[in-house]
């Protein structure tokens, strides 16, 4: 099974740029929320979301200032 063949997903790496690494931000945002709601807020979903919005942030800004 490929990826790209799963429904959503597949629209999404096919709508932006050949870039890995924000097309797996983007597809663990609601994956992150969706933990979020099964295990309910505790130190861990705490700390994985601080930890998703600095790699999300971060990264975005990495390549917005290196083109």
């Amino acid at each position: 099974m490929n990826v790209d063949t799963v429904p959503i997903v597949g629209e999404i790496l096919a709508a932006g740029p050949n870039d890995r690494v924000f097309d797996s931000l983007l597809l663990a945002g609601p994956l992150l929320v969706v933990a979020i709601a099964l295990l309910g807020r505790s130190m861990f979903t705490s700390l994985s979301v601080v930890g998703y919005l600095v790699a999300f942030v971060g990264y975005t800004l990495t390549k917005s200032l290196s083109s």
